[in-house]
């Protein structure tokens, strides 16, 4: 490990919650600029870059010391900001490959594919790390990095994982000239059986391997 890795996993926590805050807001801001459509063609790749960029913030805080509040109970923080315009947004934008499936737990043995949409992912990430945001901006600083923490492990990280996964998936499938399959009707709306959607992903990935000359 070096000097500079083991450095910031003993950083003062104001300047390491100020460097997360920076990186989170950088964050944001880019994906809602990309939301608003006026460069609809680079938007994925937009996309892979900023979520990618994420998860550092995420990695950081993955290896940070355990953050504990400093209260009990997490102060009222009022209405949270709504990000149904920013979801529905992305959700024009990328209604073709919008919904993907995604096992979240690698280490559960036998667990089904679970249909996902990339806009609902960015919209509840955006959601979580504005929450931290507030907290940092009140000048709560010991409970922002607990709910960053907290959140990258329980919700914000395997949900920004899976859609880096996703969109890093159709970047590849452009560049390496193999058109997508379709996902046979798989939506997030639908009350599915496991093991029809199981059958459904199995499909999908089989013939993605199959077109990488892998069975």
């Amino acid at each position: 490990m070096s000097d500079a890795t083991l450095h910031a996993l003993g950083q003062d926590p104001d300047d390491f919650a100020a460097s997360i805050a920076d990186q989170i807001e950088s964050f944001i801001v880019a994906v809602t600029e990309v939301a608003k459509g006026e460069d609809p063609d680079s938007a994925v790749p937009f996309l892979l870059l900023e979520v990618s960029q994420l998860l550092l913030a995420g990695g950081r805080l993955g290896a940070y010391q355990d953050v504990l509040p400093e209260e009990r109970y997490e102060p009222d923080l009022g209405p949270e900001p709504d990000v149904d315009d920013l979801r529905e947004r992305f959700a024009i934008m990328l209604e073709p490959v919008d919904v993907y499936s995604e096992v979240f737990d690698p280490y559960e043995p036998r667990k089904a594919p679970v249909a996902h949409r990339i806009s609902d992912d960015l919209a509840d990430v955006v959601a979580d790390l504005r929450h931290g945001l507030i907290h940092h901006q009140s000048g709560r600083i010991t409970e922002a990095l607990w709910w960053w923490q907290f959140s990258y492990f329980t919700n914000w990280g395997p949900t920004a994982s899976a859609t880096l996964r996703a969109l890093q998936s159709l970047i590849a499938h452009v560049r390496l000239d193999q058109p997508l399959a379709a996902l046979d009707g798989l939506d997030t709306d639908e009350d599915m059986a496991e093991d029809d959607l199981a059958e459904q992903a199995g499909q999908v990935m089989a013939e993605e391997l199959g077109g990488l000359g892998r069975t």
